[in-house]
């Protein structure tokens, strides 16, 4: 069954009620529980139960809920599992409270609120790859904003603009600056597009990620191709992304390293591994890490101007021991992007700089990728 973990993340493909890794996570942090909550809300959240009448509603936190602060602050994994712990997710009927989960998916700054629950809020701190954990639940009774949403004047025109499809609405946000997690609460609180309805945030933190990726993917392929090797490196909450970019029209391949003892893994290494060329073929079974990962190699290609073919090696260690979501990979993956490269002669010598820099050669062995581009002959390697 622990080979089914690295692609589940706690999303239950095992069939069992909890999962049994992060179950030993439920109790580990005890909060104050009540019926009522004044204070700040951050963000929302939309629920996939019972789609397409799913539950809405904010998360009410007077701390920081914003993982480049977290980053950029160096908060540690046990803040991190604090602060959600103490998070509540407010729940109601969308129909019901929608218009003011809007009014705080609108706004750059948290907003101010007065719920009241139905009951004292449920204790129940629930891990998976995808999302950040939240540790209490209510299910609301009455839900009032407290002051006017800050709106940042891009996204108030993009709001506006009503026969704006959703995928280009996202993708001129982010061409205008606004970060993807501000995009994704507009696109789950259904707030972009023709034809609008909310979206579970679970499928929109990563329906953000592809349409992004999607769009740079067609910008960056009229770019001319890199002309050498070039080798990356970033490592955030024991999540280590190695980079290695080479010449040619634009391949991605990700492998996914859970090593031994990590959160995910067995008792020896457990790798999954996913690719594609122009076009992704169905859904990663990398999950949300795959396009976050892919995002933030083609910031950087369209950044410098280039087209490359990527191979993303993502290796986990057993110091990454609370699964805090897929923007841990999001972040990780821009980190590496940021480091100065290591450019190197040939493919040989940048497997050799990756394989140093994550201590194993234990991945080439997986990867289509590297293996297509040795046998390949290209108009580089006549030029050298």
């Amino acid at each position: 069954m622990k080979r089914l973990c690295p692609e589940c993340k706690g999303r239950g493909m095992c069939g069992l009620p909890r999962c049994p890794i992060t179950s030993r996570f439920y109790e580990s942090v005890r909060v104050r529980q009540s019926d009522s909550y004044m204070g700040a809300s951050p963000s929302v959240f939309v629920g996939t139960r019972g789609y397409p009448r799913m539950q809405a509603g904010p998360l009410l936190v007077d701390d920081p809920d914003a993982p480049p602060l977290w980053v950029r602050e160096g908060y540690s994994i046990d803040d991190i599992v604090g602060i959600r712990a103490r998070t509540i997710r407010g729940a109601g009927e969308t129909g019901r409270h929608l218009d003011r989960v809007q009014e705080i998916a609108l706004s750059a700054t948290p907003l101010d609120v007065e719920v009241a629950f139905t009951r004292p809020v449920s204790f129940n701190l629930t891990f998976d790859g995808t999302l950040t954990p939240v540790g209490l639940h209510g299910e609301m009774t009455r839900m009032d904003v407290l002051e006017n949403a800050r709106t940042p004047r891009p996204v108030e025109r993009a709001v506006a603009d009503t026969d704006l499809k959703a995928t280009d609405a996202v993708r001129t946000l982010y061409a205008e600056g606004v970060d993807v997690y501000h995009i994704t609460q507009l696109l789950t609180s259904g707030l972009l597009g023709v034809r609008r309805k909310a979206v579970p945030t679970r499928w929109g933190i990563t329906a953000v990620d592809d349409m992004l990726g999607n769009g740079l993917k067609q910008t960056t392929g009229k770019n001319p191709p890199l002309e050498e090797y070039r080798v990356f490196s970033g490592t955030i909450y024991g999540n280590q992304i190695v980079c290695i970019l080479a010449p040619g029209a634009w391949n991605y391949e990700m492998i996914e390293i859970w090593g031994e003892g990590s959160l995910w893994g067995s008792d020896g290494d457990t790798i999954v591994v996913d690719g594609e060329r122009r076009k992704k073929q169905g859904y990663s079974p990398i999950a949300g890490a795959y396009y976050s990962a892919r995002l933030a190699v083609l910031d950087y290609l369209d950044g410098i101007g280039r087209t490359a073919r990527a191979i993303v090696i993502r290796n986990v260690s057993s110091a990454y021991w609370a699964p805090l979501g897929t923007w841990v990979i999001r972040e990780a993956a821009r980190l590496s992007m940021q480091s100065d490269p290591l450019v190197c002669p040939s493919l040989r010598e940048a497997a050799a700089a990756a394989s140093a820099c994550l201590g194993s050669t234990k991945w080439e062995g997986y990867s289509t990728l590297m293996r297509e581009i040795e046998s390949q002959r290209t108009l580089f390697d006549f030029n050298k």
